[in-house]
């Protein structure tokens, strides 16, 4: 059996490792140390938590706070930081703390997790990555703190802000204030909304990114993908912002947030059910775009958009396709069309089959429900709860393959090379 493990490909075995970590917070959170004395927590809601906290998503179909113990929210949140880090990155991590050397397997699974080129150098870029999560996460934290200890007992509002700081880096929307209010309570908090925002930011820019920023310290001298990720993120953020002021009757700070939030962090200062039709639309376009490759976040991603666009462009302008001096090949933007593509038809296919499953919610609300599971954001109009078995199922595998890639759950039982034989190249009309 392990021997046949070892055969197979980087993809189908972090797949696997996705899996069964679900499989095993599923058991786990329906052990009777995990449920609250005098509630109910069925099968399908433990499946679905698990899925939600491993996949970075933060869709809940009951409220953590008011059905699990202390223990069971332990167990949540260590499930969110292995969906965060990766499965992989995390093994890796503990066996460098063991004083061992990753093997050449456990490399390419890293280099996989984490979306890189090339596995040198993967020993120092987990212990950094490792670091860096536990430096932002511990900030995180002591700002958290200042802000729930107005309002809870010390050690309670310890708990919750660490619960909270491991959810903001790792762009799941979980939250353990109790009666499914997510950070409603908090929507004038200034600290609170900012610093949870700095930690999505952060966590949805991808790992490589903020290396190559403490390294290099200059816009100028940042490799070409950090300089498209932080570009369209900004972009994202301010055009998103002012969308949702001008749509929403909410302040600048909610608007702020909820275009951070919606870029797969999923948590919500403002009730989402309350937005309107141009509101919520603003937030699914957000929510499909999501975080940037290496990140804790999903979405198709923001250097997938980028390339699309200025492809795009060129055609316009008659130039090459590129950015910053640099031309971006052919090949890049063929799998960012492949990617979209993939991801359009996901959740086309994901909202049609809800449409049947659940007719009695609107359109926007399944849509927005299946594009928040496909980003892994977390978001809700309010409806996850209220869905049946079957609804339930399909936005866990949703979220399932947000988590992985659409490209990757594509290839997933694919694993040959390609053909050595090409046929004659002919042209067809196209538009």
């Amino acid at each position: 059996m392990l021997a046949h493990l070892k055969k197979q490909p980087p993809g189908r075995l972090i797949a696997l490792g996705f899996a069964l970590v679900i499989l095993l917070g599923t058991l786990l959170l329906l052990c009777p140390l995990s449920v609250r004395e005098g509630v109910h927590v069925s099968v399908i809601d433990a499946l679905f938590t698990s899925t939600s906290a491993v996949c970075v998503t933060g869709l809940i179909a009951i409220d953590v706070a008011d059905h699990f113990t202390f223990f069971g929210q332990v167990v949540v949140a260590a499930l969110i930081q292995i969906g965060g880090l990766g499965v992989t990155c995390l093994g890796a991590g503990l066996i460098l703390i063991a004083r061992k050397n990753i093997g050449i397997k456990q490399q390419v699974l890293v280099r996989e997790a984490l979306n890189i080129e090339g596995i040198r150098g993967i020993a120092g870029l987990v212990r950094a990555v490792l670091l860096m999560t536990l430096c932002f996460e511990a900030a995180g934290v002591v700002a958290g703190f200042c802000v729930f200890v107005q309002d809870y007992p010390p050690a309670q509002a310890l708990w919750i802000s660490i619960f909270h700081a491991v959810a903001a880096f790792n762009n799941a929307g979980f939250d353990i204030l109790g009666g499914l209010r997510n950070l409603i309570p908090y929507q004038n908090d200034v600290l609170l909304n900012l610093s949870t925002s700095v930690l999505i930011i952060f966590g949805g820019l991808g790992f490589l990114v903020i290396l190559d920023m403490l390294r290099e310290k200059s816009f100028r001298r940042l490799t070409l993908h950090s300089k498209v990720v932080l570009s369209t993120t900004l972009a994202l953020l301010c055009a998103g912002t002012l969308l949702l002021k001008a749509t929403e009757e909410i302040s600048w700070l909610g608007a702020f947030f909820q275009s951070v939030s919606a870029r797969t962090a999923g948590f919500s200062t403002y009730p989402i059910g309350s937005f309107t039709d141009a509101g919520l639309f603003t937030l699914i376009l957000l929510m499909f775009i999501g975080a940037s490759p290496g990140s804790t976040g999903g979405g198709i991603k923001t250097s997938t958009f980028f390339v699309l666009v200025q492809h795009v462009r060129s055609l316009f302008t008659k130039r090459h396709a590129g950015a910053f001096h640099r031309t971006i090949p052919f090949e890049v933007f063929s799998k960012a069309c492949t990617i979209t593509l993939l991801s359009i038809l996901l959740v086309c296919g994901g909202t049609f089959v809800l449409c049947l499953l659940e007719p009695q919610h609107s359109f926007l609300a399944l849509l927005f429900e299946e594009v928040s599971a496909f980003g892994t954001v977390g978001l809700s109009t309010g409806i996850t709860p209220q869905l049946g078995v079957a609804g339930k199922l399909l936005l866990i595998v949703t979220m399932f393959a947000g988590r992985i890639g659409a490209l990757t759950l594509l290839t997933l039982w694919i694993n040959r090379p390609l053909p050595s034989v090409r046929y004659t190249e002919e042209s067809i009309t196209i538009g």
